[in-house]
């Protein structure tokens, strides 16, 4: 049996730059790219439920349990699996994110949301989050010159909301350090990325695919 896998989050508040660094560890470390939510069939229609911004808005702990289910169905179809194979695994968000966004920025218990987040997880935890960190002003201004801005729901909801989202995930990565990595999010992308992949291979070594 191969060894098990390892589980990279990538986390950070709408325009951190957090896709284009999960997209370049995983190509660094030979590793599958995924995504949260919508990375499976059954999470695709649950995306457009959460993030349209065409689809009447759901309440704060309707939001929470959708993530949930999405979750469940990420680590049932395409987390689990891939990990038991011995694959590592990049995913573009993960536990942290609803922590963060339905916890912190909706106002929800973080606590009681740790549990059920745990419970549709399965128990599965990252073996490492990176927080890609960057003022509220620097998203704001990425998203707009991308012209992203307003393109989901969550973008919508305006810097309070994500001063707290980014609160939340700066309190996670300070409860658990062994298991965080906090890294500038306005550093050159190429340099980041460079820091990022050296980080990951000094805490959990080269990826099997990264050996060949």
């Amino acid at each position: 049996m191969p060894a098990r896998g390892r589980l990279i989050a990538l986390e950070g508040i709408d325009g951190c730059g957090k896709s284009t660094q999960a997209n370049a560890l995983a190509g660094a470390l030979g590793a599958r790219l995924t995504h949260e939510p919508g990375a499976t069939p059954v999470g695709g229609l649950l995306r457009q439920l959460l993030l349209g911004p065409d689809s009447p808005p759901p309440s704060a702990r309707t939001e929470a349990l959708l993530m949930a289910a999405d979750r469940a169905e990420h680590v049932t179809r395409v987390l689990e699996p891939a990990l038991a194979a011995g694959e590592w695994v990049v995913t573009d968000r993960y536990s942290a994110s609803t922590i963060a966004y339905q916890g912190y920025g909706r106002g929800l218990d973080p606590v009681g949301l740790s549990t059920l987040v745990t419970w549709a997880a399965g128990g599965l935890a990252a073996d490492l989050s990176i927080l890609v960190d960057v003022s509220v002003e620097v998203a704001a201004a990425r998203l707009a010159a991308s012209g992203g801005l307003g393109a989901d729901r969550m973008e919508q909801l305006g810097p309070q909301f994500a001063s707290r989202v980014r609160q939340g995930f700066l309190t996670q990565a300070a409860q658990d350090p062994e298991h965080w990595l906090v890294v500038d999010g306005t550093e050159d992308v190429a340099a980041l990325t460079a820091r990022i992949v050296a980080s990951v291979r000094e805490r959990l070594g080269d990826a099997p695919a990264a050996r060949r």
